[in-house]
C-alpha cells in the first residue's frame, strides 16, 4: 500500500526564545492542517518524534500536549529514538494506516534546546550514546564523529579542504531556505580556522543547537487519491546497530545506513540511480561524506572528489541537503527527521523556490539516531 502525504507545516528553525516547546507543536500542526486543508477532526492519530523533551523543557507526555493542541480525542504518542526520533515517528503513522487502525495519522517532530546550557545540552545528547562505555569516559558525539573523520582521512586520504566544503555548499543552500536556522555563506578557510571542537572537527563541521517543529499529514491511498497533490512514500526501511560505536567492524562506514536503504529501495522497487534529491543526517560534516557512499549514490572513497567538483549542490548531478540539511537549516532534534520529508515535499511539489531541484521526482531521506545506532531511510515520489 502506497501512504499518501497530503500536508506539511514547518516552523522557522533557530534560537526561539520566544516561544516554548507546545507553541512551536502547535504552529507546526496548524500549517500542516492548513496545508493539507482539512479540520482537525479529521486525524485518526497523532504520533509525535522526540527525544529530551523532559530533559530541555521539564514536559514529557508530549501525545497528550499533541492531541489537547487541536482539541481533540485520538490516541496521541511519542516516540523517542534518538535523532532518528521523526523519521521513526513516521514509521509509527505508516504502520498505523497499513493496519487498518487509522486513515489519517498526524506525524509531528519538536525539539525546543536553547533554554539550558550547552553542557546540559551535551549531556542530554549523550543519551544517544553508551553511557556506560562512552559517557562516562568523557567522550561526546562531537568527539566520537571526529575519531570518524580521523579514520575516513586517513583511508581514503580525504583532505580538511575536501571535508569543509560538506558546510560550505549546506550553508548555501541555507541561505534560499526562509525557515532555516543561518543564513550566511561561509567559506573553506572559515570552516578550517573556526575554533577546534574535537580535532578534525571545528565549530563550522558541527550542527548547531537549534529549537523548532516540524508536521505532516499521512493519508491512505484511498484518501490521499482525493486529494489536490499528494507526495507518495513509496518505500520505508530501518536498521539498527550497536549503541557504542567501539563495537562496530568499522569506522569509515555505517552499516545501518546501507541496510536501511535497501530495505526502503526493496519497498519502492527502484534502485538508487532514481533518486533525484536527497536529505541525509549531516550532524557533522564527516556524517554527510559517509552518508552518500553508504547510500550507494557514489563509490567509496569519491566523497572529496565529489564535493570539489560541486555535484552534491541543489542545481548539481547529485542534490544533497537542499534546504542546507542540519549543518545550517538546523537541527532540533526530534524534528529533523520530519522536516527532511518536508522539504522532500516541498521538492517534489515544485515549491521549494529558489533552491529547486529540476525536475524531481523522486525523493530520499536519510535520519540517524546516535553514531549510526539506528537509522531510518524513506523514498518519496510525485
Amino acid at each position: 500500500m502506497k501512504i499518501g502525504i497530503i500536508g506539511v507545516g514547518a516552523t522557522k528553525f533557530g534560537e526561539l526564545w520566544r516561544y516554548g516547546i507546545k507553541d512551536l507543536l502547535a504552529e507546526s500542526q496548524l500549517l500542516a492542517l492548513e496545508d493539507a486543508g482539512l479540520s482537525e477532526r479529521d486525524i485518526d492519530m497523532i504520533v509525535t518524534g522526540n527525544m529530551c523533551s523532559s530533559t530541555f523543557s521539564g514536559q514529557s507526555h508530549l501525545g497528550s500536549m499533541a492531541s489537547e493542541i487541536l482539541n481533540i480525542n485520538v490516541p496521541s504518542i511519542r516516540v523517542e529514538a534518538a535523532c532518528a526520533s521523526g523519521s521513526v515517528a513516521i514509521r509509527q503513522g505508516i504502520h498505523a494506516i497499513n493496519s487498518g487502525e487509522a486513515d489519517i495519522v498526524m506525524v509531528n517532530g519538536v525539539e525546543k534546546m536553547t533554554d539550558v546550557q550547552t553542557r546540559q545540552a551535551t549531556t542530554g545528547l549523550m543519551g544517544a550514546g553508551d553511557e556506560e562505555w562512552e559517557g562516562t569516559q568523557g567522550l561526546t558525539f562531537c568527539g566520537l564523529y571526529a575519531m570518524m573523520a580521523r579514520a575516513y582521512m586517513h583511508k581514503y586520504s580525504l583532505t580538511r579542504e575536501q571535508l569543509a566544503l560538506v558546510s560550505v555548499k549546506n550553508h548555501k543552500h541555507a541561505t534560499l531556505n526562509p525557515i532555516a536556522h543561518f543564513h550566511n555563506e561561509i567559506t573553506v578557510d572559515q570552516v578550517i580556522n573556526s575554533s577546534i571542537i574535537a580535532d578534525p572537527l571545528t565549530l563550522l563541521d558541527c550542527s548547531p543547537i537549534t529549537d523548532g517543529s516540524a508536521s505532516i499529514i499521512l493519508a491512505s491511498e484511498e484518501v490521499a487519491k482525493k486529494c489536490e497533490k499528494p507526495v507518495w512514500i513509496i518505500g520505508s526501511g530501518q536498521a539498527n546497530d550497536t549503541l557504542s560505536l567501539h563495537a562496530r567492524k568499522s569506522l569509515t562506514e555505517i552499516t545501518a545506513t546501507t541496510q536501511a536503504v535497501q530495505r526502503a529501495l526493496l519497498q519502492a522497487k527502484i534502485g538508487i540511480d532514481k533518486v533525484d534529491v536527497t536529505e541525509v543526517h549531516d550532524c557533522f560534516s564527516i556524517a554527510e561524506v559517509m552518508a552518500i557512499e553508504d547510500l550507494g549514490l557514489i563509490p567509496r572513497g569519491e566523497a572529496g572528489k565529489i564535493m570539489e567538483e560541486g555535484q552534491t549542490y541543489f542545481d548539481g548531478k547529485i542534490p544533497i541537503n537542499s534546504c542546507g540539511g542540519l549543518k545550517a537549516c538546523g537541527h532540533p532534534i526530534g524534528a529533523t527527521g520530519i522536516k527532511q520529508a518536508w522539504e522532500i515535499v516541498k521538492q517534489l511539489r515544485g515549491e521549494a523556490g529558489k533552491r529547486q531541484v529540476k525536475g524531481a521526482q523522486i525523493g530520499l531521506t536519510h535520519n540517524v539516531g546516535g553514531t549510526g545506532s539506528t537509522v531510518v531511510v524513506h523514498v518519496f515520489s510525485r
